[in-house]
């Protein structure tokens, strides 16, 4: 019957002929067909002969041909194969089909362009073994396998007695030293070999065989099929994020990496650094047609990779996630945005745009800087850095220092006229106080850290050798590999091996001398709390002996109070309708939430029992409240007090407030409150501390202090990567 309307159509239109299975029949015939067999019937829309004349014949034939068949037409040449056209992105031959060519198709943010095995992110988790068994030095019987912990008697530890039984294994060994067979077995299963379980007590004993799934396998099983999002993501710290294989990477679907132009898919095109792109843009040659088409689009393209390159960014790949930009260069990829919309009239305002720059970079930066002026902007910037301060046109310096002693203009004008003022930048501008260089160096302990390999982002195998009890210095221009070598190489992986951090170090073959060292501490300028709770008396452990000191007091011991009633994180001397916070939270949905003091206790924190216990006339909220160099004059005589009081003090934050909320804390000030936090304890000499750029958003004063803070660190025999 389909057959039937297929012909009837065929007539109706007036086609005369058509070929049923390669043959053709005159429509006048009466065609019968096997209704059981497949069967290839197209209509004949024209017979021509080849001559100069039949262009306009052949167009509309074809163009007849393409919409009855729905896009598709074959042209047959006697003595000649059949050719199949078609308008569709699609291959007859091999099933392909590709949807229509557009620009969402190359986005990795779209479901039509996005590689479907990894959801367009260019990586999956998989389970690391090493994350498994975190240390092979250890037996299974003492809990080398850290999913299943110690033996007890459930199901997978039977299984693996059994194994270790059945092929001669000893598993009081360490399992590093078991044989490669069993390890594997163990990891990823026996495959279809049944492994006898014996269970059971004294009076009934059962045994069963069943293969045995692996740690690895299982899971793998139970992260897809639980509904659990605490069990996800306890089975989560097992992971490790590897390149998709479907995509390679790329995060696009197959079909958008088939298309390429001259040569490249859009994933090698953007493989590219800046600069690199940059020149091979605009050495592209075109044919005349598509220059005219590409025209437009080369332009823009050209214009935006020049923005990058003007600002120091052309050794960024344009792949690159923005994850993986420091501050500084997030920042200056903004301002190439602005370059580019060329607008007048604009206020900018920059804060430390010269973070992460070297000082080849710096001069490029300043020249943009410049530009965007030159086009009837202004430019205001908050910077610390010597040539930016040197470019200005107007400085105004606020000070004189540093928290409650701030919050003054101490000098205003150009350049030279702050430099012979008599402020602390102005000292420094004029070079009339500098930070001086050490009149001798230190000879060290005579031990290395060697890193042999190292081979991650763009570093070429290194092997470095660290000399230990020094103080080292790790620079070189941006992109050059010193955060690739330091924070994402040799800290994890030391990390990883003396405090079994749960750190993914990238490529390198061996590290040695870890056993001049006891702990590895990373020392950044994160905040030491997210919340209003976390405040540097909590994070410097000064906060204890506090409250051991005022439950000491005679009325805090009549009353039979106890150091837990000065936390204000835990129930009985808190205020309880904040919660001890001294603030309360309020929601606002959509906007951020929105902090007000407690009604009830006024942000002091305490109920009013609590705030009758005094040292000194001053409660324990009034001491919170203190500054450090206040606080230290009060409690002088209290040596684990004053201990610490003097370290804050000095790596410079006399000023801070003891129960100054974390959030309004600096980046600075939350690096020197942990430096102080190291430099109060008891030091081994045997610690490695690692800074990553810690002089971001310090004055030349501030550079000078830490440099003090950190030659203390030194002197105890510790070593310091910067």
């Amino acid at each position: 019957g389909e057959y039937r309307e297929v012909f009837k159509r065929a007539r109706s239109d007036g086609y005369i002929r058509m070929r049923v299975d390669g043959e053709i029949r005159s429509l006048d015939e009466d065609i019968t067909l096997d209704k059981y067999v497949k069967h290839n019937i197209e209509v004949v829309v024209d017979r021509l002969v080849v001559s100069d004349r039949i262009r306009t014949r052949l167009t509309d034939s074809v163009e007849t041909a393409l919409k009855l068949a729905e896009g598709l037409v074959i042209v047959n040449v006697p003595g000649g194969e059949d050719r199949l056209f078609s308008e569709h992105f699609a291959c007859h031959e091999c099933g392909i089909s590709l949807e229509e060519i557009e620009p969402r198709l190359f986005s990795f943010n779209s479901p039509y362009g996005a590689c479907p095995a990894c959801s367009g992110l260019g990586t999956i988790l998989e389970i690391d073994p090493e994350k498994v068994i975190p240390d092979p030095s250890m037996s299974i019987m003492e809990g080398a396998i850290k999913p299943l912990g110690t033996p007890r008697g459930h199901w997978h530890f039977r299984q693996i007695f059994n194994l270790a039984d059945r092929l001669g294994e000893d598993i009081t060994k360490p399992f590093g030293k078991l044989s490669r067979k069993f390890q594997k077995i163990v990891l990823y299963g026996s495959g279809s070999t049944k492994v006898r379980i014996t269970g059971g007590n004294k009076r009934m004993r059962w045994e069963t065989f069943a293969p045995f799934e692996g740690v690895i396998p299982n899971l793998e099983r139970r992260y897809r099929q639980t509904e659990s999002q605490a069990v996800r993501t306890w089975i989560e710290g097992f992971m490790k994020a590897v390149p998709c294989r479907e995509c390679g990477g790329s995060r696009l679907k197959k079909e958008a990496l088939a298309v390429t132009f001259k040569g490249k898919n859009i994933y090698e095109t953007t493989k590219m650094p800046v600069g690199e792109a940059l020149r091979y843009f605009e050495s592209l040659r075109l044919s005349e047609n598509e220059e005219r088409i590409a025209r437009q689009i080369l332009k823009e393209i050209r214009q935006r990779l020049r923005f990058m390159n003007n600002v120091g960014l052309d050794y960024l790949t344009l792949h690159r996630t923005t994850g993986t930009l420091s501050g500084g260069e997030a920042q200056r990829i903004r301002l190439a945005t602005q370059i580019g919309s060329q607008l007048v009239g604009v206020l900018y305002i920059l804060d430390e745009p010269s973070i992460g720059l070297h000082q080849r970079d710096n001069r490029r930066l300043l020249n943009t800087l410049t530009a965007l002026r030159d086009l009837g902007n202004t430019v205001l910037v908050v910077e610390h850095d010597r040539e930016t301060m040197k470019c200005a046109d107007y400085i105004i310096d606020l000070g004189p220092g540093a928290g409650i002693h701030g919050g003054n203009i101490v000098a205003e004008g150009p350049p030279e006229k702050i430099a012979a003022s008599g402020s602390l930048t102005g000292l420094y501008l004029s070079e009339r106080k500098r930070i001086e260089t050490p009149p001798e160096r230190r000879s060290g302990n005579g031990r290395f850290l060697t890193i042999s390999g190292a081979a991650g982002n763009n570093l070429k195998s290194l092997t470095v050798k660290i000399p230990l009890g020094k103080f080292i210095c790790i620079t070189g221009v941006s992109g050059s590999g010193k955060s690739t070598l330091i924070n994402m190489t040799l800290y994890p992986a030391i990390a990883r091996k003396l405090m079994r951090a749960n750190l993914d170090p990238l490529p390198y073959k061996k590290i040695t001398g870890l056993e001049h060292l006891d702990k590895v501490i990373n020392i950044d300028q994160s905040p030491i709390g997210r919340t209003p709770r976390s405040n540097p008396a909590t994070y410097t452990g000064l906060f204890t002996p506090l409250r051991e000191l005022f439950s000491k007091l005679p009325e805090a011991r009549a009353r039979g109070y106890k150091p837990g009633r000065f936390s204000f994180n835990v129930k009985g001397g808190r205020c309880e309708r904040c919660e001890g916070a001294g603030i309360i939270k309020i929601e606002m949905h959509f906007l951020p939430d929105v902090y007000v003091p407690c009604e009830e206790c006024k942000g002091r924190r305490y109920n009013r029992e609590t705030l009758d216990i005094r040292f000194k006339g001053l409660t324990i909220s009034d001491v919170l409240d203190l500054t450090c160099e206040e606080a230290l004059e009060i409690f002088e005589n209290i040596p684990v007090l004053k201990r610490k009081l003097e370290t804050l003090r000095d790596v410079g934050l006399g000023y801070i407030r003891l129960g100054q909320q974390a959030t309004t804390l600096s980046g600075g000030e939350a690096q020197r409150i942990k430096l102080a936090s190291e430099l109060s304890r008891v030091s081994t000499g045997r610690t490695l501390y690692i800074l990553d750029e810690p002089t971001t958003g310090l004055h030349f004063e501030d550079v000078n202090m830490l440099l003090r803070v950190l030659g203390r660190l030194v002197d105890k025999g510790n070593t310091v990567i910067v």
